[in-house]
Order: C-alpha cells, then sequence, then structure tokens
C-alpha cells in the first residue's frame, strides 16, 4: 500500500457502538442486549455457537495500546511475541473475539458457556456458527 494511503488511513477514526454487555451473575455467563437488537437474535437458537465480538475495555490505556510484543499467555519462558499472532488483550484496538457455546437465547438475552470477558464488558457483535444452505432450515 502506497504511504499515501497508509497516512490516510491512520487518520481515519471509527465510532463503536455496543449493543449490550457481558453479565456474569448466579454462576452464569450471560450476554444482555439492549433490548431494540433483540430482533437480530431471531434463528440464533438454532445454532450451537456464538462468535462474540467485544472490547477489552478494562484495558483501554494509552500505555497499554502502545505495547506490541506480549510473552503469550504471560508465560516468560516463551519468547516475545508480536500481538497481531497472540490473542493478547494488550493490542492497538483492544477488539476481542471468543467462540462460545450457546446454552440458550431467551429473548434479548443469550446464555453463553463462559467467556475470558470481565462482567459489564461491552459487546459489540454477534455471528453466528457457519452452516451449510439448508432448504429446510426457515428462520422464524
Amino acid at each position: 500500500m502506497p504511504s499515501s494511503a497508509n497516512n490516510e488511513q491512520a487518520e481515519k477514526q471509527f465510532t463503536l457502538y455496543p449493543i449490550g454487555q457481558i453479565v456474569r451473575e448466579d454462576g452464569k455467563t450471560l450476554i444482555v442486549l439492549d433490548r431494540k437488537y433483540e430482533p437480530g437474535l431471531s434463528g440464533l437458537e438454532k445454532h450451537a455457537y456464538v462468535t462474540v465480538v467485544y472490547w477489552f475495555d478494562k484495558n483501554d490505556t494509552p500505555d497499554k495500546r502502545a505495547i506490541l510484543k506480549v510473552h503469550p499467555r504471560g508465560r516468560k519462558e516463551i519468547p516475545l511475541t508480536g500481538v497481531f499472532a497472540t490473542h493478547s488483550p494488550v493490542r492497538p484496538n483492544l477488539i476481542a473475539i471468543s467462540k462460545c457455546n450457546i446454552v440458550s437465547v431467551k429473548e434479548n438475552i443469550i446464555e453463553i458457556e463462559g467467556i475470558d470477558a470481565f462482567d459489564g464488558s461491552p459487546v459489540l457483535d454477534l455471528k453466528g456458527d457457519f452452516f451449510d444452505f439448508n432448504p429446510e432450515y426457515s428462520s422464524p
């Protein structure tokens, strides 16, 4: 990519709007969406898992965003590795993804089997699992 394109890209900013948050209560892990996004869950109950895109908001500091090499999993015996080659929670943009098994979908709440996110972490997007086209599949 030409350097002028790199400079233009670096100056762009994007605004992300959370659609919900991670909630941990009574030993359960929930994704609680804003009610206005509830229609977007239609059909998700037929999926085995969901990919959750969320923000590592507890790590969001200029210092942590500047870290570009880490010891994977915090293990000092593993050589420093670029953050783009790891799942490190510190990175220039603190976007996180986790593939989570779905326990249930009720109204605007998805119960999942665990996630590497803190209670209250903002959820940015959800993506259902991929499946082959099946003419018998019909969305409600």
